[in-house]
């Protein structure tokens, strides 16, 4: 049984920083692209970074130079870490995984909340 629990969403300032982690189990981590996405109120859900089990990344321009996505396969754990927040990226983000070979091996997380205002 796979799972990808989010954490570390909550309140920030404009301005302010937020690392969120995603922790992976019921698979072999190092075989699985991943990938942090969002969904605001009314917007449909949005790549924001993804890295492939080769580590490679890819950003959104919203968020290129303000965002990083790293992954610790030994803790099977994929990171992002979001510097200088604005509004315009409250939204829940989510944790995706999928097969790097297996395409239909696709996962999600429930979500965590990042809220944006001052």
């Amino acid at each position: 049984q796979v799972q990808l629990v989010e954490s570390g969403g909550g309140l920030v300032q404009p301005g302010g920083s937020l690392r969120l982690s995603c922790a992976a189990s019921g698979m072999i981590f190092r075989l699985y692209d991943m990938g942090w996405y969002r969904q605001a109120p009314g917007k449909q859900r949005e790549l924001v970074a993804g890295i492939t089990s080769e580590r490679i990344t890819n950003y959104a321009d919203s968020v290129k130079g303000r965002f990083t996505i790293s992954r610790d396969n030994a803790k099977n754990t994929v990171y992002l870490q979001m510097n200088s927040l604005k509004p315009e990226d409250t939204a829940v983000y989510y944790c995706k995984g999928r097969h790097f070979r297996h395409y239909s091996l696709e996962y999600w997380g429930q979500g965590t909340q990042v809220t944006v205002s001052s």
